[in-house]
C-alpha cells in the first residue's frame, strides 16, 4: 500500500511510535491524518504540526473507538489505514490483580478488534483498506516479568492473523508491528511505572533500543510491501524460528535468561510466594 493520498487514523498518536508514524505518514503524502489519544492536548499538538485532526479517545471503550472511526469517515469520506497503536506495559506475574489483565486486554486486544469491527465495513465499501496493529516481539516470543503484557500481545498477534485470513477476499490487508525495545514514554501509561523505572529487568533491550522514527521507517517499508510481520528488530525473526523449531529448548533457554536478569529470590516465580 502506498501512503500518498491516504486517510489514516493513529491511536496513541500523541507520543512515541504513534507520533512518529503520524509525522512519517505526513511526509509520505497522506491526505488526511487523525491523531487519537487520551492525551488530547498532545494529540492536538501533533495534529496541528501535520495539518491533521485530533480526537480524544479512550481505546478501552468500544464507543470511543466507534466514534473515532465515524468522525474520520464523516470528515474525510473514507478511512484507508487504521493504525491501532495505543498501549502500555506493567510488571507482574500470577500475583498481579485480575483487573490489571482485564484492563490491558481491552487496550491491547479489544481495541484492535473494535477498530477492525467498525472500520472494515467502510473499507469494504470503498474497495479495500489496511489495518496495522501494534503488538510487540513479546507477542511472538514472551515478556519476562510481565505476564499481562505477554498474554495480551500474543492475543493481539493471533487476532491480526485471523483478520488477515478472514477479510483478505474483501481487499483488507493486515500487518502486525512487533518491535522489541523502543525509546518512548510508554512508562508514563503504566500503573507499575515506578517498578519499571527503578531498573526492573528489560530483556527486550538486549538487541538495542530503537528510536520511534526508526520504527516508523520499518512500518513504511512493511506497509508498502504489505508484509504481515513488521519487525524493526530483524533478530526477532530468528528468535521466533528457534522457538518454533524446538519449543522445549527455547523454554529452557528463556528460563536461563530469566535467571540472569533477575537477582536470586526476586524472579517472577518468587513474587507470588514472597
Amino acid at each position: 500500500m502506498e501512503l500518498n493520498d491516504c486517510v489514516a487514523v493513529v491511536t496513541g498518536g500523541a507520543t512515541g511510535i504513534g507520533r512518529a508514524l503520524v509525522e512519517r505518514f505526513h511526509k509520505e503524502g497522506a491526505s488526511g491524518l487523525v491523531v487519537a489519544d487520551l492525551n488530547v492536548d498532545g494529540a492536538k499538538q501533533v495534529a496541528e504540526s501535520v495539518g491533521g485532526v485530533a480526537v480524544e479517545c479512550d481505546v478501552s471503550e468500544e464507543s470511543a473507538v466507534s466514534g473515532l472511526i465515524s468522525e474520520t469517515v464523516e470528515k474525510f469520506g473514507r478511512i484507508d489505514l487504521m493504525v491501532s497503536n495505543a498501549g502500555y506495559v506493567t510488571v507482574g506475574a500470577l500475583e498481579a490483580p485480575d483487573e490489571e489483565l482485564k484492563k490491558m486486554f481491552d487496550v491491547h486486544v479489544m481495541a484492535h478488534l473494535w477498530a477492525a469491527r467498525h472500520s472494515i465495513p467502510h473499507m469494504i465499501e470503498a474497495g479495500g483498506g489496511y489495518l496495522l496493529n501494534t503488538a510487540s516481539a513479546a507477542g511472538l516470543l514472551t515478556q519476562l516479568g510481565s505476564l499481562h503484557y505477554s498474554v495480551t500481545k500474543h492475543a493481539a498477534v493471533s487476532l491480526s492473523e485471523f483478520l488477515a485470513i478472514s477479510y483478505r477476499e474483501h481487499g483488507i490487508k493486515v500487518s502486525v508491528l512487533c518491535p522489541q525495545s523502543v525509546e518512548t514514554d510508554i512508562l508514563e501509561n503504566s500503573p507499575t511505572r515506578d517498578l519499571l523505572s527503578e531498573g526492573a529487568a528489560s530483556p527486550a533491550a538486549v538487541d538495542g533500543v530503537l528510536k520511534a522514527e526508526e520504527v516508523a521507517q520499518s512500518v513504511v517499508e512493511g506497509v508498502r510491501e504489505e508484509r504481515f510481520h513488521i519487525l524493526p528488530h530483524p533478530e526477532v525473526s530468528e528468535y521466533a524460528r528457534r522457538k518454533s523449531d524446538d519449543i522445549d529448548r527455547w523454554l529452557a533457554g528463556m528460563h536461563r535468561f530469566q535467571q540472569k536478569l533477575f537477582p536470586a529470590g526476586e524472579s517472577p516465580s518468587d513474587w507470588l510466594i514472597s
